[in-house]
């Protein structure tokens, strides 16, 4: 019997995802980066929050030959600095997990130092994510465009 952590999987979010950040028909779209894509979070449980999409998708970050993971891990860190720079957050939160989207995929998650007290020591996971604001082009609009400019000039 095969191992299902094995199996790959060609039809997850970040699938699709990436094949619109391909076609420039993802408005979450900030910038293509050497180990993928990255694109602001939707929704956006907390603003700035990101994710960094590989192209080409694979399983898992294990998946990679070394030099792709650490481009991978350098861009998900570019990513991070670049939304610390401009929100102004006190630190940045990174996750990979997969199990929901069984793709490889990383969160960068923005901390604040206003968030409410019962959640600011917590996993941005304690969040109630369908409450939060969805992206909005408008609203996201100067957010994305900042993180694109300086993600742009910096290697």
């Amino acid at each position: 019997m095969a191992d299902p952590a094995n199996l790959h999987v060609t039809d997850t979010a970040i699938h699709r995802r990436v094949a619109a950040c391909r076609a420039g028909a993802d408005p979450t779209m900030i910038a293509r980066l050497r180990s993928g894509w990255a694109v602001l979070g939707d929704p956006q449980v907390l603003p700035g929050y990101c994710l960094l999409l590989p192209d080409p998708v694979v399983a898992h970050l294990n998946t990679l030959e070394p030099a792709v993971q650490q481009a991978f891990l350098a861009d998900m860190a570019r990513i991070g600095q670049a939304v610390q720079d401009i929100t102004g957050a006190v630190r940045i939160n990174y996750a990979i997990f997969g199990n929901v989207e069984p793709a490889l995929h990383a969160h960068v998650i923005p901390r604040y130092q206003d968030e409410p007290a019962d959640l600011a020591r917590a996993n941005p996971w304690g969040y109630d994510w369908n409450a939060a604001p969805r992206f909005d082009a408008e609203a996201d609009g100067d957010l994305l465009q900042a993180l694109r400019a300086r993600l742009e000039r910096t290697p």
